[in-house]
C-alpha cells in the first residue's frame, strides 16, 4: 500500500515563491500567502514540491484510512492559480456567482490571476471552508 505523496516538507516557502515567474504571478502568490496566513493564523508550509499549505487536520474514514492534510492552501500551476477550498462548494453558490472569472472542481478554485476575481469573495470562501473543516474534525484539534 502506498502512502500520500503530498506531505509537509522542509522546503522554504519564500524561496519557492521567489522563483515563480512571471512577476505578476509571484506577486499574486505573495498576496495569497498573506491572506491565507491571516485567515488561518497559521504559518505556511510546503506540501510536496508545489503546494503552500496552512494549518492541518487529521482525518479518518470509516474504511480505516487516515492521514493529515492542510486546511487550505494554494499552488501556482502553469495554466491557473489553484486555491484549495477543501470543504467543497456546497452552499457557496451565492459567492461563486459573484467571484469573477474562475473554474472549480470538488475542492479546487482555479483562476488565471487575482485581478480576475473578487478577493473579498475569495476570503469568504476560504473562511467558510476552514471553519467547516475545523468543526468537522474538531476531535483531532
Amino acid at each position: 500500500m502506498s502512502g500520500l505523496k503530498t506531505k509537509p516538507t522542509e522546503q522554504n516557502v519564500e524561496a519557492f515563491i521567489n522563483q515563480i515567474e512571471p512577476d505578476w504571478k509571484r506577486d499574486d502568490c505573495r498576496t495569497l500567502l498573506s491572506l491565507l496566513k491571516r485567515i488561518t493564523g497559521e504559518n505556511p508550509v510546503m506540501w510536496g514540491d508545489s503546494v503552500v499549505g496552512f494549518g492541518s487536520y487529521h482525518y479518518k474514514y470509516k474504511t480505516g484510512t487516515e492521514g493529515d492534510w492542510y486546511l487550505t492552501g494554494f499552488s501556482p500551476r502553469k495554466q491557473n492559480m489553484t486555491v484549495y477550498i477543501l470543504a467543497g462548494f456546497d452552499g457557496c453558490e451565492d459567492l461563486l456567482n459573484k467571484i469573477g472569472k474562475h473554474k472549480k472542481s470538488t475542492g479546487c478554485l482555479y483562476f488565471k490571476r487575482l485581478s480576475d476575481i473578487n478577493i473579498d469573495i475569495l476570503e469568504d470562501l476560504v473562511i467558510r471552508s476552514v471553519d467547516t473543516l475545523k468543526t468537522r474534525y474538531s476531535e483531532y484539534n
